[in-house]
C-alpha cells in the first residue's frame, strides 16, 4: 500500500505502527445542515481507503466523531456556533437539529455505499475527555487562561506549520475583514480549547469545568475522541483539504503536546469538489445534496462512480453534463454485467489474479480510475461469465458501485416492465396515446434539465390516475 502523506508531501509506503492493524480516524460532519455532495466526495474516498486496506488484509478500526457542539462558523474561533445557527434557522433545540442531520448524513452514506465506521462518537458524549485533555495541557504549560477562555499557545510547539507547509502569516491572508480579532490571544495562531465567554451569550449547551461553565472548542474534539478510542498512536488521519489549516494543524499541536511524542504517521486529504461557480458551500442558499440528485432521477451510485473516475488529490468540477456522462457510462456497464450468464464453474485462479491486479492499481495512492479499468478488463477477459461475475463481485467490495446488485435489479425490472407493458395493452387507445405523449414530453424536459416542467407533467399524469416509474429500461406506467 502506497499513500500520499500530507505531512511529508510525498507518496510513501504505508507501514502501520502495529503489523497487520490500522488505526484510522476520519473527521465527521458538523450536523447543523444536510451534507452537500462536495462533503460526501471526501467520505467516499475515505471509504475506499478503508476498504482497500481491509481488502489487502489489514485489520482496520475506524473512528469518526460527530460535531454537535463547538464548531464556530469561522474555523479560527470566531463567529456563531454552527449548531446554534442551525437551531435558530429551524426553531428547534440544538440536540434536535443534531439528531435529525446526523440521521440524514448516515442515510446519504448508506445510499452511496459508504460503510458505517466501527466507532461513531458525538462531541456531547465526550465532555469529560475534553476537560481532562485541556487541564493536562494547562498543567504542562501549553495552555493559558485569559478573560474566561482557555487558549493553546502555538509558540510552545516546534514545526507548528509542518502539515500546511506555509507560515502562519501566509495562512492568515484569507481571513475575512469582518472577523473581529480576539485580543486575548498572545499570538494570532493561538486557538481556544475551552470557552466560558464568547460574543454570543445564548449558547444552548454548556457544562461545568475548572474554568467555569462553558463548552469545548472544535479542535480539541477530534484529538480527544481519537485518543479515547484508539490510544495515543494513530496510523491514518483523514479529512478534506480545507481541514489542513487550522483544524488538523491544531490537532497535531495539541495532541503531541499532550502525549510528548509523534501522534499520527499519515495524513490523508481529499481535494475539493467544485461546481462551475467555485467551491461548494452551504452558505450559497440552494446546494447540491444526494436527495436533490435523486429527485432529478440520478442514482446515488452513479455519483459515486463519477467521483471514482478522478484522483482524490485533484479538484473535481461537478456539472449535470459531467454527471450525465458518468451516468451513461455507469448504466451501460450495468447493462453489460446484467447480460452475463451464471452457468459453469468459477476459474478461481483468474479471480485471484484479477484481485491482485486490482490491488496493485488501487493500492498505489488510491488510483480509483485504474480500479474502474479493471472492471472493463475483466469483462473483456477470455473466461466464462460466471468467473467474470465472481471477479467483479470481489473487487466491487472496494469500489462499492453496486455492480452485481444493480445488474440483478435491472434484470428484475426488465421482467417487471414486460409484465406492466403487457397489462397496458388493454387501455383505451386514445388514453394510452395521451399518456405516452406526456411521458415523451417529460423525457425531453428532463433531457433539457427543465425539471420544473418534468415535475409538472408527472403531476398531470397523477391527476389522470397514472403512476409512472423511471427504470433503466425507460419509464413505465400503471393506471390506479
Amino acid at each position: 500500500m502506497k499513500i500520499y502523506n500530507t505531512l511529508t508531501k510525498k507518496v510513501e509506503d504505508f507501514v502501520p505502527n502495529e503489523a497487520g492493524k490500522v488505526k484510522m480516524y476520519t473527521c465527521g460532519p458538523t450536523v447543523y445542515h444536510f451534507a452537500h455532495i462536495g462533503n460526501l466526495r471526501t467520505y467516499i474516498m475515505e471509504d475506499i481507503l478503508e476498504k482497500i486496506l481491509r481488502y489487502s488484509g489489514y485489520d482496520v478500526t475506524r473512528v469518526m466523531n460527530i460535531t454537535d457542539v463547538g464548531h464556530l462558523s469561522s474555523d479560527g474561533d470566531t463567529g456563531e456556533d454552527k449548531m446554534l445557527k442551525g437551531a435558530k434557522r429551524e426553531k428547534k433545540t440544538v440536540l434536535e437539529i443534531a439528531e435529525f442531520y446526523k440521521n440524514a448524513f448516515f442515510s446519504d452514506c448508506e445510499k452511496l455505499n459508504i460503510k458505517y465506521p466501527d466507532i461513531v462518537d458525538p462531541a456531547t458524549n465526550c465532555i469529560d475527555s475534553f476537560i481532562a485533555m485541556v487541564k493536562a495541557l494547562e498543567d504542562k504549560g501549553y495552555a493559558y487562561f485569559a478573560d474566561g477562555n482557555v487558549y493553546f499557545d502555538t509558540t510552545k510547539v516546534e514545526n507548528y506549520n509542518e502539515l500546511s507547509g506555509h507560515s502562519t502569516e501566509e495562512l492568515m491572508v484569507g481571513v475575512r475583514d469582518d472577523v473581529t480579532e480576539d485580543l486575548n490571544k498572545r499570538n494570532k495562531s493561538d486557538f481556544v480549547l475551552w470557552f466560558t465567554k464568547s460574543k454570543f451569550d445564548d449558547q444552548e449547551l454548556k457544562w461545568d469545568s475548572p474554568w467555569g461553565v462553558g463548552y469545548p472548542g472544535w479542535h480539541i474534539e477530534c484529538s480527544a475522541i481519537c485518543m479515547k478510542h484508539l490510544g495515543n498512536k494513530l496510523d491514518i488521519h483523514c479529512g478534506g483539504i480545507d481541514n489542513i489549516f487550522p483544524h488538523h494543524t491544531n490537532e497535531i499541536a495539541q495532541s503531541e503536546a499532550y502525549t510528548g511524542e509523534k501522534w499520527c504517521n499519515y495524513w490523508f486529504h481529499v481535494h475539493h469538489l467544485n461546481d462551475e461557480t467555485g467551491k461548494m458551500s452551504k452558505s450559497k442558499g440552494d446546494f447540491l445534496t444526494v436527495s436533490l440528485l435523486e429527485s432529478k432521477g440520478y442514482d446515488p451510485l452513479a455519483y459515486r462512480f463519477f467521483c471514482l473516475q478522478s484522483h482524490y488529490r485533484k479538484p473535481l468540477v461537478f456539472s449535470y453534463e459531467a454527471l450525465d456522462q458518468a451516468t451513461g457510462a455507469y448504466n451501460k456497464l450495468i447493462r453489460r454485467i446484467a447480460s452475463l450468464k451464471k452457468d459453469g464453474e468459477v476459474d478461481t485462479a483468474f479471480v485471484e489474479s484479477a484481485k491482485q491486479e486490482f490491488i496493485d492499481k488501487v493500492a498505489n495512492d488510491m488510483n480509483t480510475a485504474l480500479g474502474i479499468t479493471c472492471i472493463y478488463d475483466i469483462l473483456k477477459a477470455n473466461v466464462n461469465d460466471v468467473t467474470k461475475l465472481e471477479a467483479l463481485k470481489s473487487i466491487d467490495y472496494v469500489l462499492s458501485v453496486g455492480l452485481i446488485d444493480r445488474a440483478e435489479k435491472l434484470n428484475s425490472q426488465a421482467s417487471s416492465t414486460q409484465s406492466e407493458n403487457a397489462s397496458n395493452d388493454n387501455i383505451d387507445p386514445e388514453l394510452k396515446a395521451k399518456i405516452e405523449e406526456l411521458i415523451a414530453k417529460r423525457r425531453e424536459a428532463k433531457k433539457a434539465k427543465d425539471f420544473a416542467s418534468a415535475d409538472a407533467i408527472r403531476a398531470e399524469l397523477s391527476d389522470m390516475g397514472v403512476t409512472i416509474k423511471d427504470t433503466r429500461e425507460g419509464t413505465v406506467y400503471t393506471l390506479n
